[in-house]
């Protein structure tokens, strides 16, 4: 595959980007001037929905089917980017899952377990580790043809790092572990000028949150956040633009809280 795009252009890797937050980000991104390669699992029209809206942002697109929980997957995805563009500059972690069927701890099963964690964990660690290889391998071929600083990790978190769900504790502790993997990979990445943070939304409005939008309205009338409003995928896309656009440079191994205000305690 030849690109046919700005060479200028820097590329992102936004995984799970067909719909909900990750549309999002790779529409903020583009609206700066990145070429996005869109990564899906199952549902191809959405994903070649996004891309046609990145398309019409200003920047390129390409669509890549890959199940991140797969090694084989993920290696293919990491090859179609650098086949198409020559380089990935940004790696967007954000593909997640909650369990099928939520139920109590105490009768949570292992597949639900094994299943959350592949998607939410072991997938993003893994693809942050085969990314970070390239990126290195990339600096080490010589200065970057995009304009901009290094290349950057960034980990889509959760609220759910450290509020407790017993319904879906599976879920709860793969973004708990997301926390730790971004300082991981900030420490072991940092001397070599690739910064990783994490941006933790709150309450977002997709696809995942509709099966709770009554429960969520209500709380939010109440005051659960102190801005009262649903996130939206765009609240979570601008912060991601802000920091791939090189605006927090002196910043590793942080956390941008997007969540309204819930991570204040309050009296």
């Amino acid at each position: 595959m030849e690109w046919k795009g700005d060479a200028m252009a820097k590329v992102a890797l936004v995984t799970g980007a067909g719909r909900g937050i990750g549309r999002g980000i790779a529409l903020a991104l583009a609206e700066a001037g990145w070429a996005v390669v869109i990564n899906y699992r199952g549902n191809a029209a959405t994903a070649n929905e996004t891309a046609g809206m990145v398309r019409d942002a200003g920047g390129d697109a390409l669509v890549v089917q890959a199940d991140i929980g797969s090694a084989a997957d993920r290696a293919r995805l990491v090859q179609a980017a650098r086949e198409q563009f020559g380089r990935i500059d940004l790696l967007v972690n954000n593909a997640g899952m909650g369990p099928r069927t939520r139920m109590d701890i105490l009768e949570t099963t292992e597949e639900s377990y094994d299943e959350v964690m592949n998607v939410n964990l072991k997938g993003p660690f893994f693809l942050s580790q085969l990314v970070a290889r390239t990126m290195l391998e990339q600096m080490e071929a010589g200065p970057a043809e995009a304009d901009g600083g290094g290349p950057q990790i960034i980990n889509i978190g959760s609220i759910s790092a450290y509020t407790s769900s017993p319904a879906r504790g599976e879920y709860c502790i793969s973004k708990a572990g997301v926390g730790m993997m971004t300082l991981l990979f900030a420490d072991r990445l940092a001397e070599s000028g690739i910064n990783v943070c994490e941006v933790r939304p709150g309450i977002v409005e997709t696809d995942m949150t509709s099966t709770v939008k009554e429960k969520y309205d209500k709380l939010i009338g109440d005051g659960l956040t102190p801005i009262r409003r649903w996130g939206q995928p765009e609240d979570v896309g601008k912060a991601v633009a802000a920091l791939a656009e090189g605006l927090f440079p002196f910043s590793t191994g942080a956390v941008l809280d997007v969540d309204g205000g819930f991570h204040m305690h309050r009296l």
